[in-house]
């Protein structure tokens, strides 16, 4: 078509057109940009979200039962069988102890949380035992522990070293309570990927947590883990028809709400504020394409003498503006997903240009920077751009289309 190629012409001519031609590239880059920051931006939330289910999730259940108070709950074997014929879609049933104590070091001491369960319990928490770095899972056993891989590199401990656990309560003497401590040997080694998990959990068998809190036939809670989590609230509802009243059952979505409420409002208003890069690149957009017109007022009268119509005027403006816009639309998919696909790299890189860390593990939780590609966003993304590129030709062009080329030629 005659329009496209006298598009392509002016996109390429340089001459009369410096200050458009810098507007023009100007354009291009900022849609570019706007789009590859969005696609990063979106993919890294929703990797966010995702890891941040995954890894909260693995270690803590889809639904929990607790008990109201600190009491512990009592035939706990009984009430698992239960909750395991209560509804097809669950996965495993986990009784477990979870207490605070302090790990006594030389010169100073630190908390950490300990998790008791069972070995076979333990190969069913697949985010643990598929991510165990060091160690047999079959020694889980006896006074045997499993330790996070940050906690054994901030303690400086491995295999077979053995670290002082203390517990205030302690046991009762003549003299009143006194701190219990005990020392246990580090049978295990792994890592989930989630900071505050990793240098702050400890896992210990059932009955070596029960007895060393002293809570014998008695667990702080049980975890259940669904088939599908689609199912969550239809499972929820049928287990509180088996578990009795003196204790209550809790579903993630309650649990951390706050957490993942937060991050998915962080993703919208980034996505609304980084929207505002694509904006001014398109207002550039019109800025270049009335510049251009104004510059082209001579060719424009010369086109339309020759009888060329204004649609044909209109077209040229139009397909000037739609390639920039899809130049720079592809480009910035292109760039996005080279970046997003290629997240971590992309930080080791950022962390020796800067000197620092720039996903700092202890801020963010997670030991590694997430990523996860949402193509439904992708194509959204890009609609958007396009959209709002295509709008950004009209008001320039239609301008151009109604030069009267009669008064255009006395210039």
């Amino acid at each position: 078509m005659i329009e496209s190629l006298i598009a392509l012409r002016y996109l390429k001519s340089s001459k009369g057109t410096g200050f458009a031609r810098v507007v023009t590239w100007f354009s291009f880059i900022g849609i570019a940009l706007g789009v590859a920051t969005l696609i990063i931006v979106t993919s890294v939330m929703n990797g966010f979200r995702i890891e941040l289910l995954d890894k909260i999730v693995g270690m803590n259940g889809h639904i929990e039962v607790t008990t109201y108070g600190d009491v512990g709950i009592e035939n706990y074997d009984q009430l698992r069988d239960n909750i395991r014929a209560a509804d097809t879609n669950i996965n495993a049933v986990i009784p477990q102890v979870e207490k605070q104590a302090v790990i006594m070091l030389p010169n100073s001491a630190r908390g950490a949380i300990v998790q008791g369960l069972t070995l076979n319990d333990l190969k069913d928490k697949k985010l643990i035992s598929n991510n165990i770095e060091s160690g047999n899972i079959d020694d889980f056993k006896q006074d045997k522990i499993f330790i996070g891989k940050r906690l054994s590199e901030i303690l400086n401990v491995n295999l077979s070293d053995k670290i002082t656990l203390l517990i205030p309560e302690g046991v009762v003497t003549p003299f009143g309570k006194v701190p219990k401590e005990e020392e246990f040997e580090i049978a295990g080694i792994f890592q989930v990927g989630m900071n505050e998990y990793d240098k702050n959990c400890i896992l210990m068998p059932l009955d070596t947590a029960q007895e060393f809190f002293d809570i014998k036939n008695r667990v702080s809670k049980i975890e259940v883990f669904l088939n599908n989590l689609e199912d969550l609230s239809k499972t929820a509802s049928n287990l509180v028809e088996v578990v009795p009243s003196n204790l209550q059952t809790l579903d993630w979505q309650h649990a951390d709400a706050s957490i993942f409420h937060a991050v998915v409002v962080e993703k919208n208003v980034m996505t609304l504020i980084l929207s505002i890069i694509v904006l001014v690149a398109m207002f550039n957009i019109l800025s270049c394409l009335t510049m251009l017109s104004s510059n082209k007022i001579r060719d424009i009268a010369i086109l339309r003498t020759i009888g060329m119509k204004r649609n044909s005027i209109l077209k040229i403006f139009v397909y000037i503006g739609s390639i920039i816009g899809v130049l720079g639309t592809m480009t910035g998919i292109g760039l996005g997903l080279l970046i997003s696909l290629n997240i971590e790299k992309v930080k080791v890189i950022l962390d020796k240009l800067s000197n620092s860390n720039v996903f700092n593990e202890e801020i963010y939780f997670l030991s590694q920077l997430p990523s996860k590609v949402d193509w439904n966003e992708i194509i959204i993304i890009c609609s958007f751009s396009l959209i709002l590129c295509f709008f950004a030709t009209l008001y320039p062009a239609f301008k151009a289309s109604k030069f009267n080329p009669i008064e255009a030629l006395r210039f």
